[in-house]
């Protein structure tokens, strides 16, 4: 003998399914109300209470309460019923008018809004405003920078770099190769406050300038582990004198490859450069992108040293400088600690490709 309240019959009109189908697929949608839509819509199909929890993952009477609200009260049944309290004073097309107005628009004497501008706009509240903008994440006041490259070569040079990385050949070393230039020996005018409970570390704004020099490193894809020589000039020179140090510092196997990964700046290209890599076939270029030294490992390492040894310290000398790189480089390759490349070649284009769409769209 059967138990149980009788499973409600629930059938939906084409209108309504159209509907239940829009809001289970748009993106903006709230995620429980997608749910919902979800229920309806396997429901419609015959299924069960039981069958229709199992293929959602949910309870099975979250699914009988959601079926007796559609046939009770059809799509109005899915929204959340009016919960006792204060009247909103902010509606939704209210909300809706601040998202428009900050994504397609700008205010007539400034280059974004901000809270009391936009409050002023549509008629709100600096609060209102600032609530709304942190439920959508919102944040007119920062910005970030970008280039695409317009290399023709692009589509081949990233899936070139990426495969070494994702793939590297056997038995061959990958090296990213680069110069971090004009590193500057920068003194303060006064001495330092040290950081205090409740009060941060505080420098002087104004320096001295002592000289610069420029750091030039190999990082170990598959290690972490990095070779680095300061010298005090930028030239191909210097870069020579880099690859013959680089060749005695390895500890190459008798036939081992050896892959560099490099930027497109002059020096790694004068006739100098390239009669060397001539001299010494086991060596193999692959040169990134123009306007992509993000593709290039060294540069994480590069911004690791400039903030954990270079950004906040205090040289007295060039000389002081280059004993603190290279007192960093050698505590760093005690432990050595490789990065963790994820980003496959298909996604970095299909990312690539999102942004010229965006930027085609932007009227400039």
């Amino acid at each position: 003998m059967a138990r149980g309240r009788p499973m409600a019959v629930l059938e939906v009109s084409d209108a309504e399914r159209r509907g239940l189908e829009s809001l289970a697929r748009r993106r903006k949608t709230a995620q429980a109300l997608a749910l919902r839509a979800q229920i309806v819509l396997h429901c419609a199909t015959g299924l069960t209470n039981t069958e229709v929890a199992t293929r959602l993952n949910v309870a099975r009477p979250t699914v009988g309460k959601w079926r007796q609200r559609f046939v009770r009260h059809r799509l109005d049944g899915l929204h959340d019923e009016a919960r006792p309290g204060t009247p909103r004073s902010i509606s939704d097309d209210h909300v809706a008018k601040v998202v428009t107005l900050t994504l397609e628009s700008k205010p007539k004497n400034a280059t974004h809004w901000s809270t009391r501008s936009m409050a002023e706009r549509a008629g709100l509240s600096q609060t209102a405003i600032s609530r709304i903008w942190r439920a959508f994440a919102l944040q007119p006041h920062r910005e970030r920078t970008f280039k695409i490259s317009e290399d023709p070569r692009f589509v081949d040079k990233v899936r070139d770099v990426v495969g070494l990385y994702m793939s590297p050949p056997d038995h061959a070393l990958v090296l990213c190769v680069d110069e971090k230039s004009q590193v500057q020996a920068l003194d303060r005018s006064q001495p330092l406050l040290p950081l205090q409970p409740g009060s941060p570390e505080r420098r002087t704004h104004d320096y001295y300038r002592h000289g610069t020099t420029s750091l030039f490193a190999a990082l170990d894809v598959a290690t972490g582990a990095v070779i680095g020589k300061c010298l005090r000039k930028h030239r191909h020179q210097e870069f020579l004198a880099f690859l013959r140090h680089l060749d005695k510092t390895l500890d190459k196997q008798p036939g081992q490859e050896i892959h560099l990964v490099m930027d497109n700046y002059a020096t790694h290209k004068t006739p100098a450069v390239r009669r060397w890599f001539q001299r010494h076939p086991d060596y193999h270029v692959h040169f990134t992108p123009t306007s992509a030294s993000w593709l290039n490992q060294i540069e994480r390492f590069f911004a690791e040293i400039t903030s954990r040894r270079i950004r906040r310290s205090v040289f007295h000398s060039v000389a002081d400088l280059e004993q603190a790189i290279r007192d960093y480089l050698d505590e760093h390759n005690k432990k050595p600690k490789p990065f963790a490349w994820t980003a496959t070649a298909d996604t970095i284009l299909e990312r690539v490709a999102t942004i010229c769409k965006r930027t085609s769209n932007s009227g400039h």
